[in-house]
């Protein structure tokens, strides 16, 4: 037992920033690591999970930053779990909000230790005595406040606050009294996982105890491999790391779950058997038994798996119809592919991609199949854009409305037009009926005519998504009018 404790040395605290969204969970790590994720991030959002190492008073510092919106719950959760210290940021001029809650009750749940900070106090609207009575009023006894859990106000602008902050979580740590054993297997949680196009399967670590070392075997309780390459956050090579350090692995056979613990090292049948009962919630799907007309099925595709979870476990909070059910055919992380398509194909099933855009042989494909492909980098317009859909299912057998705008030219059968997309997708060589509004008659379907040419911005494409405007040459024996619509199945 003495030999044992004398093999456990000191290792760096792994930190997890939680708290609402917009509150400068990302901005704070932003100036701390003096790079510019916020930048890269579309719309702002950090949209998965990112690990990162510093230094501060000669001492190493791990950071997770975790996803503020509010369909990556359960990758906070996940990240609270992980983690060794928290901090809960809250911003000075909007105090304790929903996200703000949840994110106390992860740490609380996990009995992670943390530090309060309080951000944005640069800004002229603060009111510090109302952050902390909230956070008093939500069971986070701040120091001087009838509790001992410490806190600091910092701006990322200016940088006030945030060496004392940092003081702060080593402080906190060393109370933790963090420990490894280098001679242990290595050990630790996956962070993210996804398919690299160009590297294949790529897994985002933390090590929490032992060494990691290339060429190592590796498992989950799903996944197994060989550590053929080693990176650290910064992407360099590496042979080795030590706790708390990030790593990306490449090596794994197929993908693990995100959130899965992990065993690296010369494992043994025993050591596999261990790690496969740390087995995590698989995703789950709906029934598919249920192959009834008004079933709605979807293909999600996602361009990581914690992305992934998140698309899943928002989908299924979209308000469907009585009379319909939600059927997720298939899941996987990756681009859109032909084999995508073709499933969907087969299902009768539309393909969602978080992240993710169908390749050229997908794209092809699904316009020749009329399969709806619905793609954002932003995941409420995402999720938007499917609950609108879904409401429309079931209103007309059209997934596509084109309104004309202006009738530009006409040459025999071939008429240049102009309109906008209020609903669905239009498709270049699609079929479209055209509907009229006739006196005493309403509207009615007066003929079809195909698309031959299609433009958006004055550039030829495949299919224009509703909101834009375009211009298109439509063949059909019907003179188009301004004010006429054109329909697609």
């Amino acid at each position: 037992m003495n030999e044992t404790e004398n093999q456990n040395l000191k290792r760096p605290p792994v930190v997890v920033v939680v708290g609402h969204v917009d509150h400068g969970k990302t901005s704070l790590l932003d100036y701390i690591r003096k790079t510019t994720v916020a930048a890269k991030e579309a719309g702002g959002i950090t949209q998965s999970i990112g690990a990162y190492e510093i230094e501060h008073s000669d001492r190493k510092i791990t950071f997770i930053d975790t996803p503020g919106h509010e369909a990556f719950s359960k990758m906070r959760i996940r990240g609270a779990k992980i983690a060794d210290v928290g901090i809960l940021v809250v911003a000075a001029d909007e105090s304790v909000k929903p996200q703000t809650k949840e994110a106390i009750k992860a740490l609380v749940d996990s009995e992670t230790p943390f530090v309060v900070a309080i951000t944005k106090i640069d800004k002229s609207n603060v009111d510090l005595e109302k952050v902390k009575n909230d956070l008093t009023a939500n069971n986070v006894l701040l120091e001087g406040y009838g509790g001992a859990v410490s806190y600091q106000g910092v701006s990322s602008k200016t940088g006030e606050g945030i060496k004392e902050l940092l003081d702060l979580i080593l402080l906190t740590a060393d109370l933790e009294e963090l420990k490894y054993n280098p001679e242990n297997l290595a050990s630790g949680f996956v962070l993210e996982a996804k398919m690299d196009s160009k590297r294949g399967n790529s897994v985002t670590v933390i090590l929490k105890d032992g060494k990691l070392k290339r060429g190592d075997s590796i498992a989950t309780a799903t996944a197994k491999g060989k550590i053929k390459i080693l990176e650290n956050f910064l992407g360099k090579s590496a042979e080795e790391l030590e706790p708390s350090s990030p790593a990306v692995i490449l090596g794994f056979e197929t993908l693990p779950e995100t959130g899965e613990e992990f065993l690296a090292g010369k494992l043994s049948e025993e050591d596999l058997a261990k790690v496969k009962k740390t087995a995590v919630r698989k995703l789950e799907t709906s029934d598919t038994k249920n192959k009834e007309s008004q079933t709605i099925r979807v293909i999600l595709k996602a361009d990581t798996a914690g992305s992934l979870e998140a698309l899943y476990d928002l989908l299924k909070k979209i308000p469907i119809k009585e009379n319909q059910t939600l059927d997720v055919i298939s899941q996987s992380v990756g681009e859109i592919t032909d084999n995508d398509v073709k499933n969907a194909v087969a299902t009768k099933a539309m393909v969602l991609g978080f992240r993710v855009k169908p390749n050229k042989a997908a794209e092809n494909l699904a316009n020749a199949q009329d399969v709806m492909i619905i793609t954002d980098e932003i995941i409420y317009r995402l999720v938007e854009g499917t609950e609108k859909t879904f409401l429309e299912m079931g209103k007309s057998k059209f997934s596509g409305e084109l309104e004309i705008l202006a009738v530009f030219s006409a040459k025999n059968n071939k008429q240049t037009i102009g309109g906008q997309v209020n609903r669905g997708q239009i498709r270049i060589k699609s079929w479209l009926e055209i509907q009229r509004n006739l006196p005493n008659k309403g509207e009615e379907i007066i003929g079809k005519g195909k698309v031959l040419n299609l433009q958006q911005n004055k550039k030829e494409v495949n299919a224009v998504n509703e909101g834009n405007q375009c211009g298109l040459i439509l063949e059909s024996e019907i003179k188009i009018e301004v004010g006429d619509k054109l329909l697609s199945k």
